[in-house]
């Protein structure tokens, strides 16, 4: 399954600069040094060559994934018509069967961050939130059973 192709402005921001500094700063840096490795010698037991070339390796498969990711995306950066719902970009705040409180943001696959309190909008909690009002009651199927929750507070905090 194919994650959504939605972005906040925040993540997309974020994502755009680790391609910028991936691409202006850490590429050219890496490709330096393995020419100066390079001019050494032996490659075959040349440890700087070696990395280097490896590290180029990584850099540009991200370069290329972020490149195809970001050229695809949605971006989300204004309310929702209807901001008494849960959509895309919500800070939603529940409270389980059990009286805990969590509060979680509706955030694009890309952006997801747990100690954040950023969740997928691709996750089982998160399909099951969308569209719901405050005091609505609902429910979850998780490998450890079914878990309820009570919407409580739904809020939208969109940066230009």
């Amino acid at each position: 399954m194919s994650s959504a192709k939605y972005i906040t402005r925040e993540g997309y921001n974020r994502l755009e600069q680790e391609l910028r500094q991936l691409w202006k700063e850490e590429r050219p840096a890496i490709t330096k040094s393995v020419q100066e490795a390079a001019a050494q010698g032996d490659r075959s037991e040349n440890a700087d060559y070696i990395y280097g070339k490896r590290r180029l390796r990584e850099i540009d498969r991200r370069v290329r994934y972020l490149t195809q990711r970001l050229d695809g995306m949605t971006i989300v950066d204004r309310l929702p018509d209807n901001p008494d719902r849960i959509y895309f970009g919500a800070w939603v705040t529940v409270e389980d069967q059990n009286g805990q409180t969590h509060r979680w943001r509706i955030v694009g696959a890309d952006e997801l961050d747990p100690s954040q309190g950023h969740i997928s909008i691709d996750s089982p909690v998160a399909r099951a939130l969308l569209g719901h009002h405050e005091d609505d009651e609902v429910t979850v199927a998780t490998p450890q059973g079914k878990t309820r929750y009570t919407v409580t507070l739904i809020e939208y905090k969109v940066t230009p």
